[in-house]
């Protein structure tokens, strides 16, 4: 198997869309036209290669993102197949960091869904450039036209323009025009892997030649060259017109839209031909923002530097040795080099380089830049680490991901499994950085935080079935949150005799509750050069620490402003732990003033029949949620909520009722609230985190 790669290439894909949109089966497809699998994996079957997990398997959904590599017409692409859940969204997170483009999947049916935008924002976030695929339009009640719509109302950012009409739709779906060649695509043999390429139909020609004239004068908006061409009626090269679409899809002005069927077969070739015709390989994206190692200045990565420079992205935890899924931006990586982790600047060898094909590895001797490869390496190493050449340490731009918003107390039937118990939490915590474990003070049980009922139920399925672990679990709760009633300044004062020694500090902090802040910023005002470095260092790092440990209900802080500004001491009295006592004291004086108790906020969007709207409406305003929109899609509506978490326990099981089984809703966080005294007091202890 090659080793090395050029560039130009390399095209590292996700794959990305709403739950139940189809791309999984999408994925199967590539790997078996791509000679990769012998067979094509079904998911209701349960025997596809990148959905590996049995929970996958039995439920039909993707859980972890999972990636492989495969060659196509003489690139090589690594494409991570990423869950559609929005309790697994960080999985899209972390998939999305490492990627050059993406192919966003949307229902024929449904058109753009929930969690569609959702990836759809966090790919531009990244700058990260797309092809659109409209898949099942072989399906009852399928439409491209009203996809295609919906497509361009709701991201007006880039251009929209098909680069194929579907022959057909439901069961009359036949084939593809190919507006680009003006050529018809029809797919035969048993499991779709001959392409025909034909003469358009007549009864196609007048609806193909118009939308081959809305694509010329759409490209000839964002394209001089092409411009120039189209206003003088001259016949544009099709490599011309190819080359200036794969340019402005790598400037984010312009995503071509293909279309088809994975489950039938129809449209996947032209799909990877288009992902090698206009997404960009590494070379296309040959710099990345960095910071140095050592003082936290603004740097770049460059692709030609030939110090290596990689990205931890995904970890598979084990007892042993973790595997970790890795980026590489720069330099070339031999097995048994060693590399720096820029975050704790300790070593790191590299005892095995593997390419990776879902669950399986193959090894591999060495790797350069742009590549997606998995490394084995010790559990000291976590998502969003930076590993590098010791002679260049820089840090690449970390993954966020969002705090859990629902809990779960964990507990094992045996008490000789308790240190088990721990410790395979902890390896799931490594795996996934939305998972957070801690131990109750009062009662001793781990508690397990996650994203979602979904999410939770799964990770104690694993404990029970992956670890062999007999465990008892509560329901899930609300991890609520906290925040200050007012804004405040403290000082606090470390005075105390350690031993024979006098130690003394004193710090100035200035807090407020700040709404418009996600978590909390840290900030500093202090200025003097004769302070030692690590005084301010210490003091932000308690401050940060002494924030999340929690309020006058022991719940973290949120939506809190901080600003240090002074610390005071002397080199014969003042320490750094001296530093840290004073700000946990300044820290204490603040929440003693007053604190009020926030909950969860989700953003719920439901998709119902019409006639069943009235029923989920009476439902949802019983349970304080607020309705904030309502738009019409095909002969359904979709309901745009804001809900409080702990109104929301249950909703999986009702919706069906409410709605005889035919509506669907996506949950995500959207932030906090103050909970009044009188909804916490009807809301009991039933959802409330004990810690």
């Amino acid at each position: 198997m090659r080793t090395q790669v050029g560039l130009e290439t390399i095209r590292n894909i996700g794959i990305i869309a709403h739950i139940d949109a189809g791309k999984t089966t999408l994925t199967e497809r590539f790997l078996f036209y791509s000679g990769k699998t012998h067979r094509i994996g079904d998911i209701d079957s349960g025997n596809t290669v990148m959905d590996y997990l049995d929970e996958e398997r039995s439920r039909g959904i993707t859980i972890v993102s999972a990636a492989a590599t495969f060659p196509w017409a003489d690139s090589l692409i690594h494409l991570i197949d990423t869950p559609g859940h929005i309790d697994f969204t960080a999985e899209v997170e972390r998939s999305i960091r490492v990627c050059d483009g993406a192919v966003v999947i949307f229902s024929g049916v449904e058109g753009v869904e929930a969690q569609s935008e959702k990836v759809w924002r966090q790919s531009d976030a990244y700058q990260v450039s797309k092809l659109a695929f409209i898949n099942k339009l072989d399906r009852l009640g399928a439409s491209f036209e009203r996809t295609l719509a919906d497509i361009k109302q709701k991201f007006t950012a880039v251009k929209i323009i098909p680069v194929q009409l579907p022959d057909g739709a439901e069961n009359e779906f036949k084939g593809l025009v190919d507006l680009l060649r003006m050529q018809y695509l029809r797919f035969g043999g048993e499991d779709g892997s001959e392409v025909f390429v034909e003469a358009i139909p007549a009864e196609l020609m007048e609806q193909s030649n118009a939308a081959r004239e809305q694509l010329l004068a759409d490209v000839a908006e964002l394209s001089e060259i092409i411009a120039e061409f189209y206003l003088e009626e001259r016949e544009i090269p099709l490599a011309l017109l190819k080359t200036e679409i794969r340019r402005l899809v790598m400037e984010n002005k312009l995503c071509p839209i293909l279309a088809g069927s994975a489950k039938k077969n129809v449209g996947v070739q032209p799909l990877l031909d288009a992902v090698i015709d206009y997404l960009p390989s590494p070379a296309d994206r040959p710099v990345y923002p960095a910071l140095t190692a050592k003082n936290h200045e603004k740097t770049q990565v460059h692709v030609d530097d030939p110090h290596f420079c990689g990205l931890i992205f995904k970890i598979i935890a084990s007892g042993s040795a973790d595997l970790l899924y890795l980026r590489s931006y720069s330099g070339r990586l031999k097995v048994n080099d060693f590399l720096i982790n820029s975050r704790t600047g300790s070593k790191v060898r590299i005892k095995r380089i593997l390419r990776l094909y879902a669950k399986n590895v193959d090894a591999i001797d060495e790797v350069g830049p742009g590549d997606i490869v998995g490394i084995i390496g010790p559990d000291e190493v976590f998502t969003g680490d930076t590993l590098c050449d010791h002679s260049r340490q820089v840090l690449l731009n970390k993954i966020t991901f969002p705090e859990p918003v629902i809990s779960m107390a964990l507990e094992t039937k045996s008490v000789n499994d308790k240190d088990r118990l721990q410790s395979s939490l902890t390896l799931m915590c490594r795996e996934d950085p939305t998972l957070e474990m801690e131990q109750s003070e009062t009662t001793g049980q781990l508690i397990l935080s996650g994203m979602g009922e979904l999410h939770l139920e799964i990770c104690t399925h694993r404990l029970q079935h992956e670890f062999n672990l007999n465990i008892r679990y509560g329901k899930p709760r609300v991890a609520f949150r906290e925040t200050l009633l007012n804004s405040c300044s403290a000082t606090g004062i470390f005075d105390k005799m350690i031993g024979d020694r006098e130690l003394y500090s004193e710090v100035d902090i200035d807090l407020e509750p700040a709404r418009l802040i996600q978590g909390m910023v840290i900030n500093s005002t202090v200025r003097g050069h004769e302070l030692p470095k690590s005084w301010l260092q210490t003091a932000q790092s308690t401050l940060a620490a002494s924030l999340k440990t929690g309020g006058n209900r022991g719940y973290a802080l949120i939506y809190i402003k901080a600003t240090i500004t002074a610390i005071r001491g002397t080199v014969e009295k003042t320490t750094d732990g001296a530093v840290a006592g004073a700000v946990i004291d300044a820290v204490n004086q603040a929440i003693r003033q007053g604190t009020k108790l926030m909950e969860p906020i989700m953003k719920l969007d439901i998709t119902a029949p019409e006639e069943t709207v009235g029923e989920i409406t009476g439902y949802l305003q019983m349970r304080r949620c607020l309705i904030t929109g309502i738009d019409s899609v095909a002969d359904s509506k979709v309901l745009h909520c804001e809900v409080p978490l702990a109104e929301m326990f249950g909703f999986s099981t009702a919706l069906p009722k409410l709605s005889g089984g035919r509506a669907a809703f996506s949950m995500e966080p959207f932030g906090y609230q103050e909970i009044s005294p009188d909804d916490l007091q009807r809301l009991g202890n039933n959802h409330l985190v004990s810690f």
